[in-house]
C-alpha cells in the first residue's frame, strides 16, 4: 500500500502487471461522447505526492502515485472498478481460460494497436511482461535467516511475489503476433489478475543495447533458472532488467520520450518539479476509455489544508486528501462542494527490521509492548471515525468484518492490547537500546504516531532517534533505520500481498524478515483456490508474524475524497487507484 501529506506504498500496483485476485465478470462501459461544453476542458486533480518512476512495479518505485499515472497513461485486460469487481477492457483485448488441467490462459491483443510513439503493441510486448513478471529466469538462493541472496542471480526487481507466475511454461506466441497462450505448471487463485502488458519490448530492446529479434530469442530459449544449479547471468536478460530496475526513476521529465509512452488514453505532456505533471490526449490510443475531456493536470499538494483551499478557490477539481477532523469540518462548510467518505483499503504500521538492535527477538517484544496504538487512535483517527478502533490483524482489515475478527481471536495480537512499560522494562533488564525511526517528516499523522512512540519507548529506557525524512519510500530496507511507520494500501482483490510482504525475499519485505513456515504458507495462498483452506493459510501467517514480533498495525485510514460541481461522475474508490479509477467517465461542465 504512499506522502509527503499522505504517502503509502502499494501492496501490488493496478497497473501493468499487476497481480490480484479473484474476478467479477463484466464489460468495459462506453466512454461519453465529448461535446462542447467539455471537449476542450482541463481536469485538475490534487495529490499529496509527487512523481518517481514511470515503472512503478519496482520494490523501491511502488508507490501509489506512480501507479496513478501508469493508470492514466497505460492500456491492459483490465480494471478495478469501485465495487472491487474486475472489469474487462475488450477495446484492448481478451483474456479467455482455455482450460483447467493444465491451467491455460490465452491472452489476445486487438489488431491496430499503437504505442503512443507509433510503434505497433504485439505478442513480444506480451512475452517481455510475462519475462519481467515470472521470475522464470532467477536462479538464486536465500539465506533462511536473513532473507538475503546468497547465490545466484535475481533479475528483475518486482515489487509483488512471482510465486503462481513462475510455475508457467515460455509463453507459446500465435503467427499474426497478437496472442499468448499461458500454461501453468499449477493451479493458481490470481491467474486472472495477471495483467500480461508491461514496457515496451523496443524500448527495453534499445535500453540494452540489442534488437527486439535479440532480446526476444534470449526470453524463449535461455533455460529455466534453477536455484540448486545456478550458472552465469545470461547477458541479454540481465541488461534489460537492470534497465527495467532502475532506469525509469526520474526527478523530472526526461527528454528521452521513450522513457514514458503510453498505450492508455493520456500521455504525459509537461512536468514542473514539486509543482504539477499535466497529461493530453494521446493520439495514438485506440480504446473505448475515451475521456470527454483533453487534459488532465495532477497538482502535488501535500497539505491537507492546502488542497481544500485549493479546492475551495476553483483552482483544482478533485482532491483526496488525509482525512483530519478539520479537514471533513471545512469541506462540509463549503457550497458546490460534494465530499465521498469511506473506509479505506490502507492501514498504517510499524514494521521492524530483523537484523541490529532487533535481532534480538526480548527487545523487539518490549519495543511492540510500549507502543500507544490506543492513543495514536485517539488522536489521529477517532476524531473522523469515532467507532474506529484499533487494527489487531496484519493480514486483514477491520471492515472486513468477520474474518477479521476470527483472525484478530486467534493472532496473539491480544498481548499488545495495552501498553506495559513494566513488561518492556522487564524483558530489557536494564539495558537502554537505541532504535532508530523511520517515518515520512512531512506527513502529521506519521509525525504524530512517531512522537507518541518515542514518548512511549523512553519510559521503558529506550533511546529513541528521529530519522524521519521526505524521501523515506526511497529509504525502506536500507540500513539507516530499525522500525518504521508507513502504511500499505491495496488494490482490493487477490492475495499477492502475503508472498510480497512476509515471504523471504519478497518485494515488500523490507524488514529482512525471514521465518520458513510462513514463506511456504504465503507462496501456498497462490495456489490454493478453496476460500476456507485459504482463510486458514492467512490466519496461521496472522499468527506467526505477531510470535516473530514484526511489528504492530495500529489502524485501517479512513478515506476522503472531495469535487466541485464542474466535475460529475466522481465515486467513492476505496483502493489505491483513488477517485481517477473512472477517469473516462467523467464529465466536466463550465
Amino acid at each position: 500500500m504512499s506522502n509527503p501529506a499522505w504517502r503509502k506504498r502499494a501492496l501490488v500496483v493496478a497497473s501493468g502487471v499487476a497481480v490480484g485476485a479473484l474476478a467479477l465478470a463484466g464489460c468495459t462501459p462506453s466512454a461519453p461522447a465529448p461535446d462542447e461544453s467539455s471537449a476542450d476542458a482541463s481536469v485538475i486533480v490534487a495529490e499529496v505526492n509527487e512523481l518517481t518512476s514511470f515503472n512503478p512495479n519496482t520494490s523501491q518505485a511502488n508507490l501509489d502515485i506512480n501507479s496513478k499515472i501508469a493508470y492514466l497513461t497505460k492500456s491492459g485486460f483490465f480494471y478495478i472498478d469501485d465495487e472491487m469487481g474486475l472489469v474487462p477492457d475488450e477495446s484492448f483485448g481478451t483474456m479467455e481460460k482455455i482450460s483447467d488441467d493444465p491451467l491455460t490462459v490465452e491472452y489476445t491483443l486487438n489488431e491496430g494497436l499503437e504505442w503512443s510513439d507509433g510503434d505497433a503493441i504485439d505478442a513480444d510486448d506480451m512475452l517481455f511482461a510475462w519475462a519481467a513478471v515470472s521470475g522464470y529466469f532467477d536462479d538464486y538462493t536465500l539465506d533462511e535467516d536473513t532473507g538475503k541472496i546468497v547465490s545466484g542471480t535475481q533479475y528483475f526487481d518486482v515489487a509483488g511475489s512471482t510465486a503462481g507466475v513462475n510455475t508457467t511454461e515460455v509463453p507459446v506466441v500465435s503467427d499474426d503476433k497478437l496472442k499468448v497462450t499461458l500454461t501453468y505448471g499449477t493451479p493458481f487463485v490470481d491467474w486472472n489478475l495477471l495483467n500480461l502488458i508491461d514496457q515496451p519490448v523496443h524500448v527495453m530492446a534499445e535500453k540494452a543495447g540489442v534488437t527486439v529479434e535479440e532480446l526476444i530469442t534470449a526470453i524463449t530459449t535461455t533455460p529455466k533458472g534453477d536455484p540448486a544449479a545456478p550458472v552465469t547471468p545470461n547477458p541479454t536478460i540481465k541488461a534489460v532488467a537492470d534497465f527495467w530496475n532502475t532506469g525509469f526513476d526520474v526527478t523530472s521529465l526526461p527528454a528521452d520520450e521513450s522513457l514514458y509512452l503510453a498505450s492508455g488514453p493520456f500521455i504525459v505532456d509537461a512536468w514542473a518539479p514539486t509543482q504539477s505533471v499535466t497529461l493530453k490526449l494521446n493520439e495514438n490510443y485506440k480504446g473505448d476509455m475515451n475521456p470527454s475531456y483533453n487534459e488532465m493536470v495532477i497538482r502535488f499538494i501535500a497539505d491537507s489544508n492546502a488542497q481544500v483551499t485549493a479546492l475551495q478557490n476553483g483552482e483544482v477539481d478533485v482532491i483526496n486528501p488525509q482525512a483530519s477532523e478539520a479537514t471533513l469540518e471545512t469541506l462540509e462548510g463549503l457550497t458546490g462542494i460534494e465530499v465521498l467518505q469511506g473506509a479505506q483499503l490502507a492501514y498504517d504500521h510499524v514494521d521492524l527490521k530483523f537484523d541490529g538492535v532487533f535481532a534480538d527477538a526480548n527487545v523487539r517484544e518490549a519495543f511492540l509492548k510500549t507502543i500507544p496504538r490506543e492513543r495514536i487512535l485517539a488522536s489521529l483517527i477517532a476524531p473522523i471515525n469515532p467507532d474506529a478502533e484499533v487494527l489487531n490483524s496484519q493480514i486483514f482489515v477491520t471492515s472486513e468484518g468477520a474474518v477479521y475478527q476470527e483472525s484478530a481471536a486467534q493472532n496473539t495480537s491480544d498481548r499488545f492490547a495495552a501498553v506495559d512499560i513494566e513488561g518492556a522494562k522487564a524483558l530489557l533488564n536494564g539495558a537502554t537500546p537505541t532504535v532508530r525511526v523511520l517515518y515520512s517528516s512531512t506527513n502529521p499523522n506519521r509525525i504524530a504516531a512517531f512522537e507518541a512512540i518515542q514518548a512511549s519507548a523512553a519510559e521503558a529506557g529506550f533511546v529513541i532517534e528521529n530519522v524521519g525524512r521526505e524521501d523515506w519510500g526511497a529509504q525502506l530496507g536500507s540500513d539507516i533505520y530499525d522500525a518504521a511507520i508507513f502504511g500499505w494500501i491495496s488494490p482490493g482483490v487477490g492475495n499477492a500481498a502475503l508472498p510480497q510482504i512476509f515471504a523471504a525475499g519478497g518485494g515488500g519485505n523490507y524488514n529482512g524478515y525471514s521465518n520458513a513456515r510462513v514463506t511456504e504458507l504465503a507462496n501456498q495462498s497462490q495456489f490454493e483456490t478453496d476460500e476456507d483452506a485459504l482463510n486458514k493459510i492467512k490466519f496461521e501467517i496472522d499468527r506467526l508474524v505477531f510470535e516473530d514480533g514484526y511489528g504492530l498495525p495500529l489502524f485501517q485510514s479512513p478515506g476522503l475524497i472531495a469535487h466541485t460541481d464542474r466535475v460529475q461522475g466522481v465515486t467513492y474508490m476505496a483502493n489505491q487507484t483513488g477517485p481517477i479509477w473512472n477517469f473516462w467517465e467523467w464529465t466536466v461542465g463550465e
